[in-house]
This record gives C-alpha cells, structure tokens and sequence, in this order.
C-alpha cells in the first residue's frame, strides 16, 4: 500500500485538489444564487411596502426593521434576567429549563 501511495502521490494530490477547486466553485455559484435571491427577495418587500402604504422608502423598511430587532432584543434580554433570577431562586428549576431549552426545542 505503502508503495502504490509513494507512485501515485502527485496523482492523489493532483485529484484531491481539483475536487477542491469543484467544490469551492460549487459552493460560490449556490451562495450567489442565494444572494441574488435574497437581492429579489428584498426588492420585492421594499416594492409591496411602498404600494401597501404610499411613500414608504427603503429607509422607512430599514428603521422598522430595527425597531423590530430591537424589541425582539429587548424581550430576550427579557428572559435571560428572568431565568438568572430562576437560577438564584430555585436552580432546579433552572436548569431543567436550560436542558430544555437547549436540547428540545431544535
């Protein structure tokens, strides 16, 4: 064995990185189509926004976004104090929520 892999080295080598360079090339065409799709898909709710409520710009889209991610945050951040005050009161409980949390709900 030791010997076939010593006369086909560049061989191996040589097809370990061509299928290399295949996958690297498939994987960058499935992220363009992705971000291109992402491109339309955001074009098409800064579109419908705008035809729903007048002159709504993409600016407008943008800062209700924010507002959106910022009270999502806030909820979060939320229930992270209330589970640091579950840990202090009562850590059974706590971490039973943790397990549970972090094991069934994917």
């Amino acid at each position: 064995m030791k010997e076939w892999i010593a006369k086909y080295q560049k061989a191996i080598v040589g097809t370990g990185a061509v299928a290399v360079l295949i996958v690297c090339y498939l994987q960058q065409k499935e992220l363009s189509s992705l971000r291109s799709e992402r491109d339309e898909l955001t074009k098409h709710m800064v579109d419908s926004h705008a035809m729903a409520g007048g002159d709504i710009g993409k600016a407008n889209l943008m800062d209700s976004l924010h507002d959106e991610l910022f009270n999502a945050n806030v909820q979060n951040g939320r229930y992270e104090l209330s589970l640091q005050h579950l840990y202090e009161v009562n850590p059974k409980a706590a971490k039973e929520f943790d397990d549970y949390m972090a094991h069934e709900t994917e």
